[in-house]
């Protein structure tokens, strides 16, 4: 996990930086972290972007003490990751388990507080491994079932086109990282989600 460091430690003093103390957490790899209009998107909900590129789930669980746990008093977060997990080769199986780590971690320092999970996203250069995307979204969903305070918000379905395929205006031209319509459809779905400062 050295190759996080510099990313992780710029985030944590930014994190400190902040002008509010933060009510809303968003926390994952880089399609958090390069929504550049998160905080003017979700402002009256005094959001944090804790996101930090390359990410998988796994990073975001070895780091969770570092760059979570110090908020102070959060009422709600929302997570993505798992995307660069698979992406990197491993098994939608592994996914799930990180993903059961994280609601350890959850649990532990921020027990009962609502949060909610965001699909890992099919996209067009990770298309030939959807049948792994949609697998472990099953299992994650399956999970948090389970749970009273967790919420799986589907957004697989929202990045399709008409006829299947990963809408390609959601899309940079890397096929992966969001273009600005992606983010504008992803602010929709999370938006009435975003609680109001307290």
């Amino acid at each position: 996990m050295n190759w996080y460091e510099e990313e992780v430690a710029d985030l944590i003093q930014r994190r400190d930086a902040m002008p509010y103390e933060p009510q809303t957490i968003f926390y994952g790899s880089s399609t958090i972290r390069m929504w550049d209009t998160l905080c003017d998107d979700f402002k009256d909900c005094q959001p944090v972007n804790l996101g930090f590129g390359g990410s998988t789930l796994a990073a975001c669980v070895w780091f969770f003490e570092r760059i979570v746990a110090p908020v102070k008093s959060p009422n709600t977060m929302f997570v993505y990751a798992g995307d660069n997990d698979l992406g990197d080769g491993r098994k939608p199986e592994e996914v799930f388990i990180f993903f059961e780590q994280l609601v350890g971690k959850m649990n532990h320092y921020f027990p009962g507080m609502p949060w909610y999970y965001i699909s890992i996203k099919t996209s067009i250069s990770r298309w030939n491994i959807d049948d792994k995307i949609r697998y472990a979204n099953e299992l994650i969903a399956a999970k948090i079932k389970t749970q009273d305070n967790i919420t799986f918000l589907n957004i697989y379905n929202a990045m399709l086109d008409e006829n299947g395929y990963p809408n390609a205006a959601f899309f940079e031209e890397d096929g992966l990282h969001l273009s600005k319509e992606g983010y504008e459809v992803w602010k929709e779905a999370l938006g009435t989600l975003c609680l109001p400062a307290k």
